[in-house]
């Protein structure tokens, strides 16, 4: 069975947006909810996760366990996104608000996807 559109999209996010958190994790820093402890670490361990998550949504025989386990990590990082989108309300600055919101209700499709390759083979 060939590799659907949709888990190919995911693991490339998944890698840039682990690559990132690694490279340069002051970019998610102000994001993080106060009650989160150990800020970088968290940051640092979500970029090897989100990796380690498209490796495994690539391959054939860990696929469903990723799309598991890219589930649990997308419910766990929405706090930060809600955090952002309310941060972002308090600024005068619109594009920074539409673009906080708009990506609340992006993670839902992220989250079908991730579903969706916990079915596949």
């Amino acid at each position: 069975m060939a590799l659907a559109r949709s888990t190919k999209i995911l693991a490339l996010g998944f890698l840039g947006s682990g690559v990132v958190h690694l490279v340069k994790p002051e970019v998610y820093e102000p994001i993080m909810p106060s009650w989160v402890p150990s800020h970088r670490e968290v940051i640092l361990g979500s970029g090897v996760a989100e990796i380690a998550l498209a490796a495994g949504l690539l391959a054939r025989p860990t696929r469903r366990l990723a799309g598991w386990g890219s589930v649990a990590l997308l419910l766990g990082v929405y706090p930060a996104n809600l955090k952002m989108a309310a941060d972002a309300m308090q600024s005068d600055n619109t594009a920074l608000k539409v673009a906080a919101l708009g990506r609340l209700p992006a993670q839902w499709p992220m989250v079908r996807a991730a579903l969706a390759a916990t079915r596949r083979d």
